[in-house]
């Protein structure tokens, strides 16, 4: 069977409070497409976050000693940095123009994932978006009701773009998965020479992840959220948390 991703079209802009489990069944049904078991939906956490309202208004930040001072050292609006502190377990790294942080749920990522893009106008400068909240759980929700309105077992990925040390561009990166194996564990299994494997541990999600967002586009596309069909595996669900590399074998911090 051929891997399709087909992104959903006319999906309507995500307010606060909005059902976002029945924008995205409406979108599935207009395009005709009947998710079916071993199928996989991939959700852009913007409109994830956006239906959860994490809207932040800056102007009701007022900064600490430590963000006026990465302000001065990164050129950011302090109150952004604020925020950014916030959302952040630990600042990695900081430069003109960047801060790579370790959020509280673990994940390594510029500004907290702290997102400016795609609001409105009037947001430009005065409101940003935060990661969903909880993201894994917002995913077994979708799940949940994707599952029961189309009587089929289906996996959720709720991803988020970033960038990786060491190499540049963006690419997608799952933050919630349900109903996948998320980190698929092939060590004994045998290559085609018949040798044992002994460290392939695949990152499932994210490379569906960023196979997606290839379709759902980065800027002004309007489509966040795509469709995989075709992939199968014999593996355990796992969350997107077991993707996170352990500190104890982090050899770049």
């Amino acid at each position: 069977m051929p891997v399709t991703i087909s992104a959903l079209e006319d999906i309507p802009l995500v307010r606060p409070g909005h059902d976002l489990a029945s924008l995205l069944i409406e979108a599935l049904e207009r395009a005709e497409l009947e998710p079916c078991d071993f199928d996989i939906l991939v959700v852009a956490q913007k409109i994830v976050s956006k239906a959860q309202g994490r809207f932040l208004d800056l102007a009701t930040l007022e900064p600490s000693e430590r963000a006026v001072e990465l302000s001065g050292k990164t050129g950011k609006d302090p109150r952004l940095v604020e925020a950014i502190l916030r959302q952040s377990a630990q600042v990695l790294r900081a430069r003109q123009g960047l801060i790579i942080v370790e959020t509280h749920d673990g994940l390594v990522m510029a500004n907290a994932g702290i997102d400016q893009s795609n609001l409105s106008e009037a947001d430009h400068g005065k409101r940003v978006l935060l990661l969903p909240e909880d993201a894994q759980a917002s995913a077994e929700a979708l799940k949940a009701r994707l599952d029961r309105h189309f009587d089929a077992a289906i996996g959720v990925i709720i991803s988020d773009s970033v960038g990786r040390a060491f190499r540049l561009g963006t690419v997608g990166l799952a933050i919630g998965a349900a109903g996948v194996p998320s980190l698929w564990d092939r060590r004994g299994e045998a290559d085609l020479s018949g040798r044992r494997l002994e460290a392939t541990e695949v990152g499932f999600a994210d490379a569906v992840a960023a196979a997606a967002v290839l379709v759902m586009g980065e800027a002004a596309e309007g489509r966040p959220a795509a469709l995989v069909r075709g992939l199968e595996w014999k593996a355990e669900e796992r969350p997107a948390s077991a993707l996170v590399r352990p500190k104890s074998e982090d050899m770049f911090r």
